[in-house]
């Protein structure tokens, strides 16, 4: 079965490092600003010519409250007027993509992320998605993926019904932890309650699926808590669930800095809380589908996987990776054919910028032909757990063994350790290596040597 997963304490502890999470390869971490607007326009057009259909992510950088932990782009501000300007903007922004793109292809992808896109007001939710509908050609059938990130504490029946009407039948739902002594820790209070209310608004209102983002590592948490928390979680039977390890980072992300070292948890209590929290979800019927991700059996995520189809794209784990992605808003990626992109991540400069009539695209990268390979080779091990060379080899015209003759002691030790079993036509990962996956894409990364690991989280 996909979802068999063996907990190996010494190999955990042996090839838990830090690295990326594989979102895109190359990472952001290499874009540079050689890559801009231009670059932008080009590949619109070459979108066009293909009539590639279309995701679209729009960023909403806007909280009322900050949450200590968080390491996104956002603004913090109690002065809800911030956003009609950022609208303004915003459709700005969209006349001069779609401008470019054929007016028939679809989105099939749509989704809201922040910050806090409840932070817009209803009818400042209206607004944005007449825009939307009027620039691109938006589904009305309920047939595409379309989802928005909500914080129970901004939400109510009310917004939940306002949602479906515009057109979601996706949320994703922020908790972290329901212990009122970590949740003090990290400023986030939410009750069971609130979370608990909108998750019976969206079954009410047959949105079609519901994930609950969870985080250990935090402080205060313990073993015996979280698994609490897990429980509580599990009773709410959400579609998908999102296990994240807490990166404590707060020499990069300020926020971060008003958390107390001293009370985040040990490394061992942290695995602890990642092997309990598996052994509670697989109990629950949860399959693991990869990096930190659970779902259901009948979940399109679950399927896809045993069907060999899934991908990951900025969004995680995906069934749209055929889409073109077209990231809209402050610091939001795009990803067109073969190049990346992402706006300017400063929100006077995004907004500067579009004033001026121009797009905010401050930095990307360019595909090469190593780069595509290495993508596809990345994108296998980490979405199917396993890869066939002579696919690999048919796509790219390459001798697979030859092509990464250098790579293959590290990868004959991962065979000898138990993470993957290694032949002569394929990769697959063992059910050991399957919470390692990464350290397992790491080896093929041309980038990981040139670079501090330090920019990432480690893979437990």
């Amino acid at each position: 079965m996909l979802d068999a997963i063996r907990w190996d304490t010494d190999l955990i502890r042996r090839y838990d490092l830090a690295g990326p999470r594989y979102t895109s390869y190359p990472t952001a971490v290499q874009f540079n600003s050689q890559v801009g607007a231009f670059d932008l326009l080009h590949a619109l057009r070459d979108s066009r010519k293909a009539q590639r259909p279309l995701s679209l992510y729009v960023h909403i950088p806007f909280c009322a409250n900050i949450c200590y932990y968080c390491a996104c782009n956002k603004v913090i501000t109690k002065d809800r007027s911030r956003a009609l300007p950022y609208l303004q903007r915003l459709e700005q922004e969209m006349q001069l993509i779609a401008c470019h793109l054929a007016p028939n292809q679809r989105v099939e992808q749509l989704h809201f992320g922040g910050g806090t896109p409840t932070f817009l007001n209803h009818d400042e939710l209206r607004q944005l998605m007449a825009l939307l509908r009027k620039h691109f050609n938006l589904l009305d059938d309920d047939s595409g993926d379309y989802g928005i990130e909500i914080d129970p504490r901004e939400a109510d029946w009310s917004t939940m019904g306002l949602l479906r009407e515009l057109g979601f039948n996706r949320v994703s739902i922020g908790l972290q932890d329901l212990d009122p002594a970590v949740q003090r820790a990290v400023n986030r209070l939410q009750s069971l309650d609130e979370t608990r209310a909108v998750i019976e608004a969206a079954r009410t209102l047959q949105f079609r699926s519901i994930n609950i983002d969870l985080i250990y590592g935090l402080p205060k948490q313990t073993p015996e808590n979280f698994a609490r928390t897990v429980e509580e979680v599990i009773s709410l039977q959400p579609d998908r669930l999102s296990v994240f390890n807490y990166a404590h980072l707060p020499e990069r992300f300020m926020p971060q800095r008003r958390i107390n070292s001293s009370e985040l948890p040990a490394p061992a209590e942290k695995l602890q809380m990642l092997q309990r929290t598996i052994e509670q979800l697989t109990a629950a019927g949860y399959r693991y589908i990869g990096m930190d991700h659970f779902a259901l059996p009948d979940d399109e995520l679950a399927i896809a996987q045993e069907e060999s189809t899934l991908q990951r794209n900025f969004q995680g784990y995906t069934t749209h990776g055929h889409c073109d992605l077209i990231g809209l808003g402050v610091s939001a990626i795009s990803q067109i054919g073969d190049l990346y992109c992402q706006n300017s991540s400063d929100l006077t400069h995004y907004q500067n910028a579009l004033a001026g009539a121009q797009l905010a695209t401050s930095r990307g990268l360019v595909c090469n032909a190593d780069d595509r390979l290495r993508r596809e080779v990345i994108q296998q091990l980490i979405c199917n757990f396993s890869l066939k060379f002579e696919e690999i080899e048919q796509a790219f015209n390459i001798d697979f063994r030859g092509y990464f003759n250098e790579l293959w002691p590290e990868l004959e030790e991962m065979a000898d350790d138990g993470l993957i079993e290694l032949s002569g036509e394929a990769i697959t990962v063992l059910p050991a290596g399957r919470l390692l996956v990464r350290s397992v894409c790491m080896v093929f990364d041309a980038y990981l040597g040139q670079q501090n690991r330090q920019r990432f989280s480690r893979v437990i």
